[in-house]
């Protein structure tokens, strides 16, 4: 079941591009990745499916209601961490999490101090007082107390230690666990890598790919590492081969088509040693943007 269906969904603002033609779905408790660099969309993908601003043209449906008539519905059963947090800073956060919590039915005082715990957020500071990774740590947890079905993660490590970061990571992991979908924007690749189960490529407004990562490293380039006596790059000029580098007597570049070209050639080489490796998502990443 989809929980997100997005069909050439366009904004502008006036005439500056915003998002361009864009079309994916996000599935049932699924962990969706959508990366790009700052400026290619991914925020504004993001409001408009809060319904926190209108589409130029095209739809979008959350929980199979549209977002631009169901807006505040919807809502209700949502998480949204954006990239850049701001808050009343005299509050103290117990309160301003009471607060969060408010607009939502039942009773989320355990669940907010469960997440607090998690986060090593201390709920009697005040808010003028928290360094940017501290209210960062306020975000998460208003995000997530009142239990919502679906995340709207958007650069949602931003600030964090290292140390915090994992704990983070584990905890989206055990929200995914119980069943949230969670879609994590973010220009961090090793992040979405770790986490996602599918990522969405987006540039300039447009998305270029939608895969499962292992298929999108499989189904991409390989990197070739090979090592030989005397080897020259003349030796690898087959169709495929790109970014041919020598060092230290070994011979790198990339290569796309049938690996079966590949062996060939080395069969025809007295080869000291041979790595064959799937890209990182970084590097495929790169590969659309070059």
């Amino acid at each position: 079941m989809s929980i997100i269906e997005v069909s050439h969904l366009t904004k502008y603002y006036g005439k500056a591009r915003g998002i361009v033609d864009v079309s994916f779905g996000v599935e049932e408790g699924e962990i969706f990745g959508f990366i790009g660099p700052n400026g290619a969309g991914k925020s504004t993908t993001i409001r408009l499916l809060l319904s926190l601003i209108h589409p130029t043209s095209g739809t979008a449906t959350v929980f199979g209601k549209a977002v631009a008539t169901h807006g505040t519905e919807i809502r209700r059963n949502i998480g949204y961490l954006p990239s850049e947090v701001y808050y009343y800073e005299g509050m103290k956060v117990s309160d301003l999490l009471k607060y969060s919590a408010s607009f939502y039915a039942g009773d989320h005082s355990q669940r907010m101090r469960q997440l607090a715990d998690a986060m090593e957020l201390d709920l009697n500071r005040r808010i003028n007082d928290l360094s940017y990774g501290n209210k960062k740590k306020v975000g998460i947890v208003q995000g997530l107390l009142h239990s919502p079905a679906l995340l709207f993660l958007d650069e949602p490590t931003a600030g964090l230690d290292p140390l915090m970061q994992r704990k983070f990571f584990d905890l989206i992991r055990e929200e995914n666990t119980r069943g949230v979908t969670v879609f994590f924007s973010s220009h961090i690749l090793g992040e979405v890598q770790r986490l996602c189960n599918r990522v969405g490529i987006i540039r300039d407004g447009k998305i270029v790919e939608i895969s499962d990562i292992r298929s999108l490293q499989q189904n991409n380039y390989k990197k070739v590492h090979v090592t030989a006596a005397g080897l020259t790059p003349a030796a690898f000029e087959l169709p495929g081969v790109t970014n041919v580098q020598v060092e230290n007597g070994t011979v790198h570049f990339f290569f796309k088509g049938d690996i079966n070209a590949v062996l060939q050639r080395l069969s025809t080489i007295q080869v000291t040693d041979v790595v064959i490796e799937e890209p990182t998502l970084e590097e495929i990443f790169m590969h659309y943007y070059e």
